[in-house]
């Protein structure tokens, strides 16, 4: 199989092929992690740019 990252047929067998000897659970939280921050970080610039709107 040309990319046998691409091939996985149970999650079982991505258990043993991550990077880092990380296993699915931590990449599920650090995922999480990743997103909820990135989504408060959307939120507080999107608020910082509506608070410095010039007022007409």
């Amino acid at each position: 199989m040309l990319f046998p990252l691409l091939g996985f047929s149970t999650a079982g067998d991505a258990a043993s092929g991550l990077l880092f000897g990380w296993d699915i659970a931590d990449l599920q939280k650090g995922a999480i992690v990743y997103l909820a921050l990135s989504s408060l970080a959307f939120v507080v610039v999107w608020v910082w740019g509506y608070v410095r709107r010039p007022k007409i």
